[in-house]
């Protein structure tokens, strides 16, 4: 029996009977092939990881170029529909001998136009009626005036404001009622 003191075995392959040390010789033969195998699962996560990071590359570059474009064309929308307002315009003008009544005529007609080209891209008139509630996001008091209705409500509009896309382009100038 070999208990705890006893010397270990020699190994009769060794030339002067002593034990030898384990070696990679001495492994497994089926550590040698998992080895390799691990390798080759490493190449190939390796090279997916490669082609993940070159494909999220690729997705950033093209959204930044999209983004580039879509603020260089931004206002070609805008732009274009405005174009009939200016051809309008133009044609007031080229009338020398208009009189009075088609002026003002042609003044509508072109108002309408651009009240059109502002509504398709998204400018809304802040327009708000007396005695409306001040709102200090929308509108801009210009004056407090003592008045027969609710204190902080709208009296009068001296410039009507706008609204693009639900953010404020420019407030409406108006005079609000005074606390009493």
């Amino acid at each position: 029996m070999n208990d705890a003191n006893s010397p270990m075995p020699a190994d009769p392959a060794s030339p002067d009977g002593a034990a030898a040390p384990p070696s990679a010789a001495a492994a497994p033969a089926s550590a040698v092939p998992a080895a390799s195998d691990l390798e080759a699962r490493h190449a190939e996560l390796s090279d997916a990881f490669l082609r993940a990071k070159a494909e999220a590359e690729n997705t950033r570059r093209r959204a930044e170029e999209e983004i580039a474009k879509a603020r260089k064309f931004a206002v070609e929308d805008f732009a274009e529909s405005l174009l009939p307002v200016k051809d309008s315009l133009e044609s007031a003008i080229a009338i020398p001998a208009a009189t009075p009544e088609q002026l003002l005529e042609g003044v509508h007609a072109t108002l309408r136009q651009l009240s059109a080209a502002l509504e398709r891209n998204k400018v809304v008139e802040i327009n708000p009626p007396p005695t409306a509630r001040f709102d200090p996001h929308q509108h801009q008091a210009i004056s407090v005036v003592p008045a027969q209705q609710e204190p902080n409500t709208v009296v009068a509009v001296l410039q009507k404001g706008y609204l693009i896309a639900d953010r404020v382009l420019r407030p409406a100038l108006v005079t609000v009622s005074a606390s009493n």
